[in-house]
């Protein structure tokens, strides 16, 4: 496997700074024109609330809250453009509408908001996906995920602050860990070299498995041939065979 797949392209910059900026617009206006979009949030077992499967990750309560989802978005979905770049569309949609729609399953009757929930998709492919490739570069990423994000597992629970939507970020855990689960990255898996390697592979017919027991102990397999009989059969003739013996030059001279 070689580095090559890590190339730096403008959608490693431009796609968080893009998502964050638009974040930030919609907020704008809802200060601006004094909007009230909570209303668009998901709001449980409420057929309006599913409008906020789509909606509700762009929406913010105050300026604190949006800036709170403002920095792991830029740094999660940077990381996850230059890492996974044939993933990563497909995490931040599919990771936005099933997070929701499991928000709007199991949450409180309450509207719920924020971008919280994108977030927790993020973190959780990044760490599980890194993990399963076993690739020594994706797996730092997912320690470093952990040491920047690790605290965030907390609040998927109910008793820990009960003012926030635990049920939005339980939802995009959940969400990130089974999009983990699906989505394949064949370019990070370690080319097959060797025939033991592959997933067809049976030892049972391996020419060379074969001179070892279970116990991994060398048994000679050479088929010992055994000693044939070999007939010999004497000839008796009848027929008289007469020699001439004649000196020769080199004799005479002595």
């Amino acid at each position: 496997m070689n580095d090559n797949h890590f190339k730096f392209t403008t959608a490693v910059i431009g796609l968080p700074v893009f998502f964050v900026l638009f974040l930030w617009i919609v907020y704008w206006v809802q200060i601006r024109y004094d909007f009230d979009f909570y209303q668009n949030g998901v709001y449980p077992r409420d057929l309006s609330g599913l409008q906020g499967i789509l909606f509700s990750p762009f929406i913010h309560e105050n300026l604190s809250h949006l800036y709170n989802n403002s920095i792991p978005l830029l740094v999660l979905l940077a990381a996850l453009q230059f890492f996974y770049p044939k993933q990563s569309f497909a995490v931040i949609g599919y990771g936005i509408l099933f997070s929701g729609l499991i928000t709007w399953i199991i949450g409180r009757e309450n509207f719920h908001i924020g971008a919280s929930g994108l977030i927790y998709v993020l973190v959780s492919f990044i760490f599980f996906k890194g993990i399963q490739t076993g690739y020594y570069r994706l797996v730092a990423l997912s320690l470093s995920v952990i040491l920047l994000y690790g605290g965030m597992i907390w609040y998927v629970f109910p008793e820990v602050d009960k003012t926030i939507s635990w049920e939005g970020h339980l939802a995009g855990f959940i969400t990130g860990f089974v999009m983990s689960l699906l989505y394949k990255t064949p370019e990070y898996t370690k080319p097959i070299v060797y025939e033991w390697q592959k997933p067809d592979f049976n030892p049972e017919e391996d020419a060379f498995m074969k001179h070892f027991d279970e116990n991994g102990n060398f048994v000679n397999t050479e088929i010992v041939e055994e000693e044939q009989e070999v007939l010999v059969t004497y000839f008796n003739s009848d027929v008289s065979v007469n020699y001439i013996l004649t000196k020769s030059e080199v004799e005479e001279d002595r």
